[in-house]
């Protein structure tokens, strides 16, 4: 079996323990097939004027309509809503902690977010984040932030920036939790949609592959994400908009907390809405109504202005 992934060390590692997965559970030998996708060529701008997030999957995406792959591993919050024709997502596997976490750089003696001092530069490229960043530190400078964990935390030791926001999911995953100073708490940075989750691609109708996505399923993890993407998909949300949610499942019951804001932070729309863990797109469809009646169609429509 063929799983392609991008090659970056996170990719790797997360194409690797699907590999391990099954080669333990299947005992079938895998091989994995590297590709550079255009989101890891252009690192000059920010996702946002480029294409967004669908760049990191694009090409990923053709080498399992064009057999040369069998299974995609992908970090679900890279996936966009819609999938290309002829493919489908048969899994979503356990989360890692989803949420935001904090690094400052070496000598800047700060414990959290709060801590930072006024006129600070935070790195991140993401509209969301800096959103909500914004909303509670409105005195920070935030500078864009682009390439993967090591180039990142290189820039953050030379002191490009004073801080920078990555997810915690993928510093837990590369061995480098120790590096974080805060995780910053879900009230004050709501995750990305799918933020700590991994997705399993294959084509429609391949049923060797369906049966390892299925083994490889968690859940409520899946019912999670299938809500959460569900609430970006009614609002017609991208990584030009600022948009957030996250879904919990406790008892048979799906609790969703979604918002959407400015990008300057100067106004965010927040839900909570929940229903059966059963129905988890019902759940999602629901919370963005709930905005939409509220008028989050002028923030995306704002948001979506602002970068053009």
């Amino acid at each position: 079996m063929r799983i392609a992934t991008r090659g970056s060390k996170l990719a790797l590692w997360q194409a690797e323990h699907v590999r391990a997965f099954i080669e333990a559970r299947f005992s079938e030998a895998v091989e994995l097939v590297v590709i550079k996708t255009s989101g890891d060529r252009i690192q000059d701008r920010p996702l946002a004027e480029v294409g967004g997030k669908g760049l990191f999957v694009k090409e990923i995406e053709e080498a399992l309509i064009e057999g040369r792959a069998d299974l995609a591993v992908h970090s679900m919050k890279d996936v966009p809503p819609a999938l290309a024709p002829g493919l489908m997502l048969g899994a979503i596997g356990a989360r890692e902690d989803p949420r935001d976490a904090l690094l400052v750089r070496p000598g800047l003696d700060a414990a959290s977010l709060e801590a930072l001092p006024s006129g600070a530069h935070v790195g991140t490229s993401s509209l969301r984040r800096s959103c909500q960043l914004r909303a509670v530190r409105p005195d920070l400078v935030i500078d864009p932030l682009r390439g993967n964990v090591d180039t990142r935390l290189r820039k953050l030791e030379e002191g490009q920036h004073d801080a920078i926001v990555l997810a915690a999911a993928g510093l837990v995953r590369l061995g480098l939790g120790g590096r974080i100073r805060a995780l910053i708490p879900e009230s004050v940075s709501l995750p990305a949609v799918g933020q700590g989750a991994l997705g399993l691609e294959h084509r429609v109708g391949d049923a060797r592959a369906a049966e390892v996505a299925r083994a490889f399923t968690d859940e409520a993890t899946s019912a999670c994400v299938r809500a959460e993407r569900a609430f970006s998909a009614e609002l017609e949300g991208s990584c030009r908009t600022p948009i957030a949610a996250r879904a919990h499942v406790v008892a048979g019951a799906l609790r969703l907390l979604g918002l959407v804001g400015s990008i300057d932070g100067a106004e965010i729309l927040r839900v909570e809405h929940a229903g059966p863990a059963s129905a988890p797109e019902a759940v999602g469809i629901a919370a963005a109504a709930d905005l939409l009646a509220r008028g989050a169609r002028r923030l995306l429509l704002s948001a979506e202005g602002g970068i053009a």
